[in-house]
């Protein structure tokens, strides 16, 4: 038995059961926030139906996406175990990681976008329509099911009892080449897209006009209302990395958790550092507000001091 398996077969079933009910509370609430985030940005045209409302939305499929993966996991360690197939857990591994990389390479997709507009705009105008941004998504999903193949390919991952389908810890090789291909290489990217982007920003801010300073300022605000979603979102992997050093019970309970967690949180907070999202639901929430006129009685008595006040000058 593998190390990941021997350490989850520490589990019982009420630990899953608990470990699940938590982690079925928060990823819920995050299908709910990105459905919310669906239905706002189609039904506020035009102001909303932006490039950067599209990655948004992209990146809330990636959740949703990634959400029902966990819980299908959940589902077959607590109530499938008549599933023994071993290419049956293969592709639970497949998508369940398939679900896990779209996330982060949602996100590099938006700092590739921030690219063209901040640096290649000028010259390359085509590179910042929604035709060009449709094809981005399109290509971002090819390459999340690409690199995410091996896990169905190969026969690393296997079927136990009461385990999810995982690569075993044992299995260096496979085990680094998802942590490279799932986490480093996109981050790495990312960061130096954003690294390029603020040095350019930076560099040009001193000679720009009033106007372009403010385009730049805006600019640098949406870059970290990004890389702020971001790390929490990579938040979510610390326990993870911490197990495959320990194997300790306790952190891989927490493991199973935390993702769900910094997923409702991230859903949370890309809502409130929209500045124009923001907006729009406050302007919905004041629309449907009744407004209670003042009662006339209130009238009467502001004008009953200055009517006494002429009686008595007279």
């Amino acid at each position: 038995m593998s190390t990941t398996a021997s350490a989850n077969s520490s589990l019982n079933t009420e630990d899953y059961r608990l470990v699940a009910l938590i982690s079925l509370i928060f990823v819920l609430i995050a299908v709910i926030i990105s459905a919310f985030i669906f239905i706002l940005v189609w039904q506020t045209k035009p102001r909303l139906h932006t490039i950067n409302h599209l990655l948004m939305c992209n990146t809330a499929l990636a959740t949703v996406f990634y959400c029902v993966t966990m819980k299908v996991n959940f589902a077959y360690v607590l109530f499938g175990q008549w599933d023994t197939s071993d290419l049956s857990c293969r592709f639970r591994a497949y998508f369940a990681y398939s679900g896990i990389a779209g996330v982060i390479y949602s996100y590099l997709i938006q700092a590739i976008s921030r690219f063209f507009f901040s640096v290649l705009s000028n010259k390359y105008r085509r590179l910042t329509s929604f035709k060009t941004h449709y094809i981005l998504i399109i290509c971002q999903w090819l390459v999340v099911f690409l690199v995410t193949s091996p896990s169905v390919l190969t026969n690393d991952i296997y079927f136990v009892p009461h385990v999810f389908c995982w690569v075993p810890l044992e299995l260096v090789m496979h085990l680094a080449y998802t942590a490279f291909a799932y986490y480093i290489l996109p981050v790495v990217v990312i960061v130096t897209i954003y690294t390029y982007i603020y040095v350019q920003i930076r560099k040009v801010r001193a000679n720009a006009t009033a106007a372009s300073q403010n385009s730049q300022k805006r600019e640098l605000e949406l870059l970290h209302r990004i890389i702020i979603l971001l790390g929490i979102y990579l938040t979510g992997g610390i326990p993870s990395l911490l197990f495959m050093v320990t194997s300790i019970r306790l952190i891989y309970m927490i493991n199973l958790v935390s993702p769900s967690v910094v997923v409702c949180v991230e859903k949370i907070c890309t809502i409130l550092l929209d500045r124009e999202m923001c907006q729009v639901i406050r302007a919905k929430v004041f629309r449907l507000t009744p407004v209670t006129p003042f009662a006339t009685g209130l009238v009467l008595l502001t004008n009953v001091p200055t009517q006494r006040t002429v009686r008595h000058n007279v």
